[in-house]
């Protein structure tokens, strides 16, 4: 039986950037350990641009997330790491992401490391992985745990 994917944070900030008119901040929420004092490292790292797309406001005021581009990347630090899964599970840059596909798009979350940096990307950005190199020095700044995708 297949199930509709539920709306996705992707879908919600976009659809909330284009009913705000003429606001161009995008709507996002921190993550749940976003004050960890680990993501306040890793945000140090943000890219200053993603795939030649600029730096956009976000509706949060947190260093640890971030936005770029038009439909937005969205990236936040304080998730929690995913356990093992069936999801595919890349390395890009000496960085684990686990990949999971979405309606509108892809969101990548660092494997192995805690707190986790999510990353959601949308299909326009396709091939979608290609954007996960910005993020790798970001990723870098939270210690790798014993788990990785290999």
């Amino acid at each position: 039986m297949h199930r509709r994917p539920r709306l996705t944070a992707l879908a919600v900030a976009a659809a909330t950037l284009a009913l705000s008119g003429c606001s161009s901040a995008v709507e996002v929420s921190a993550a749940p350990k976003a004050s960890d004092p680990l993501c306040a490292k890793a945000a140090q790292q943000w890219p200053t641009s993603v795939s030649g797309e600029e730096l956009r406001e976000v509706s949060v005021d947190s260093p640890t997330v971030r936005a770029w581009g038009d439909p937005a990347i969205i990236a936040r630090c304080g998730m929690t790491s995913p356990g093992p899964t069936t999801n595919d599970c890349i390395g890009v840059s000496g960085v684990d992401w686990v990949a999971r596909k979405l309606s509108d798009g892809m969101a990548f979350t660092t494997y192995g490391r805690e707190p986790a940096i999510e990353v959601l990307v949308p299909k326009d950005y396709a091939p979608e992985p290609l954007v996960l190199g910005a993020f790798t020095e970001a990723a870098q700044q939270i210690p790798q745990g014993p788990r990785r995708c290999s």
